[in-house]
């Protein structure tokens, strides 16, 4: 009875009661051992603002201490001792019997959590540069020889996935393995899942077409077969260059494997990890994160500035890749008619009886000849330079929002941990009431386990929005360099172009002059 009286609920909403006595509970370690980077501050705060500071501007205490935590002492999940300048004051731990099942759980000092995560997380692209700088990323994915396995609509395209590296991690410095389409969707559904990777942007892979892979089983020599099957080979490499380039997941047992081994399990389920699926996968979790029954006021104006840009964005380059393909279709549609004029002026050519204006316009079919191979070569840098870009950039946005959705995920979950954990201590307290010894030991059970809960759940939190905001800034470097990369490579191929057609033209004018 005395040592229930102590117990008084940790904060919540609307519900907090100042003076509250100090708890003996459990901190629940969790078996992640780097999540040591969780507040001591009050966990109804309802957005845990990662750019809070709370003792960032103090050195980090050694979080191998053999010193036990203090009965007194504030936990984890955000209870405070009533003197808070000597929070760890008293190092030795007094716990009474009822406890000796969780304090032998307890081994990691509760100091170890006093240091704020925006302490730890980058905050400016020169950060993460020196932070980058210190990783090595040494492989070189290429996605290359497209091959037709099997007859009629049983096939299927295989792709040869060669990797060169100097990592220690991979068995050699060189190999290559066979994939298909689906073992590039088996290996997003596999990162995607991931607690460990919640916050982090998983690059989605590119858009099934069922349109596209039909005529690749019909038939391989149409015109728009072969240029789907280049569209998609250099789409699935630039998903695997974006995977290898992140160092979490370059790191991923599953990523290495999938570029080793040579025989992987058939993936399955992965209908709507494509197109417009993957779409309405990031629409529901966004929707499902609308409808928590506890709204999540956010405090920390960074996130909330962040979320809006990204959808801001994602807006700006629909109507802009709306817009590419476009101009895309028209360059299409004027080398055919560049072609068909070309021909036109070809026989006019061929049936006028002035010899010079005969040799004139049939040199003129020729120029025409030669720019409509020009603006196909335009059509297809417009396509694979920006439009290609493009798409990436907005499933890459969209995946962002999804980082953003987690984190929201992880924040309900806390707080209706929380709140089952209040439930919890308000049924203890009907027992002891009662006078129930029977039952109250399962009770002192239950809270400890949800205590447990809450603390694990508040570090989930906080992890996952220190790892946003380094995705966050990741991203937006490069974005930037992509951007650059790309934007001048498109310059440089319109330049030429535009020399290639000034030559054309320049060698065809003495023709036009010398006509009679």
């Amino acid at each position: 009875m005395a040592a229930s009286s102590d117990r008084s609920p940790p904060p919540f909403p609307a519900s907090e009661e100042p003076g509250s006595g100090p708890l003996d509970m459990a901190d629940g370690d969790s078996d992640e051992g780097e999540d040591i980077f969780v507040n001591n501050s009050n966990p109804v705060a309802v957005s845990r603002g990662v750019s809070q500071q709370g003792g960032a501007d103090e050195e980090p205490p050694d979080i191998f201490s053999e010193e036990k935590v203090s009965s007194t002492a504030a936990k984890s999940n955000g209870v405070h001792s009533d003197d808070d300048n000597d929070l760890f004051a008293e190092a030795h731990a007094e716990l009474s019997t009822d406890k000796a099942s969780s304090s032998a759980r307890k081994e990691l000092s509760a100091s170890s959590f006093t240091q704020s995560p925006a302490a730890l997380q980058p905050t400016s692209l020169e950060q993460l540069e020196e932070d980058e700088a210190k990783d090595s990323f040494d492989v070189d994915v290429a996605v290359t020889n497209p091959e037709k396995v099997g007859d009629g609509m049983n096939a299927y395209m295989a792709y040869k996935v060669s990797t060169r590296t100097s990592l220690a991690m991979f068995r050699s410095k060189v190999f290559s393995v066979r994939r298909r389409y689906s073992d590039f969707l088996g290996l997003y559904e596999k990162l995607s899942v991931k607690p460990s990777l919640h916050g982090c942007i998983i690059p989605p892979p590119p858009e099934k077409s069922v349109v596209g892979m039909t005529k690749v089983k019909v038939g391989m020599d149409d015109p728009s077969s072969v240029e789907f099957l280049e569209r998609r080979r250099a789409a699935l490499e630039r998903y695997l260059q974006r995977i290898v380039s992140h160092p979490m997941l370059l790191q991923d047992p599953d990523v290495r494997e999938f570029l080793e081994r040579d025989d992987l399990p058939r993936a399955v389920n992965t209908q709507a990890l494509s197109g417009a699926g993957f779409l309405k996968m990031i629409n529901k979790a966004s929707d499902a994160v609308n409808k928590m029954t506890i709204k999540m006021n956010e405090s920390d104006t960074w996130f909330e500035d962040k979320f809006q840009e990204v959808e801001n964005e994602e807006q700006q380059l629909r109507k802009l890749h709306a817009l590419v393909d476009s101009l895309v279709n028209h360059r299409k549609e004027l080398c055919g008619n560049t072609a068909v004029f070309a021909k036109s002026m070809a026989m006019l050519g061929n049936s006028e009886d002035n010899t010079a204006l005969s040799r004139a316009l049939s040199q003129l079919a020729e120029v025409e000849d030669k720019m409509e191979q020009l603006h196909q070569e335009q059509a297809s840098s417009d396509f694979f330079i920006f439009e290609e870009m493009l798409a990436d950039y907005i499933r890459l946005l969209g995946a962002m929002r999804g980082c953003f959705d987690q984190r929201m995920r992880a924040w309900q979950r806390w707080q209706e941990a929380q709140s089952t954990l209040q439930k919890k201590r308000e049924a203890e307290a009907k027992l002891l009431w009662a006078n129930k010894p029977d039952k109250l030991q399962q009770a002192k059970e239950e809270i400890s386990e949800w205590e447990g809960r809450v603390t694990q759940y508040e570090r989930d939190f906080d992890r996952i929005g220190m790892t946003v905001r380094k995705e966050v800034l990741r991203f937006e470097k490069e974005k930037s360099k992509d951007f650059k990369s790309q934007i001048i490579k498109y310059l440089e191929a319109m330049t030429q172009s535009q020399q290639r057609l000034i030559k054309f033209w320049e060698a065809f004018l003495p023709e036009a002059k010398a006509i009679a």
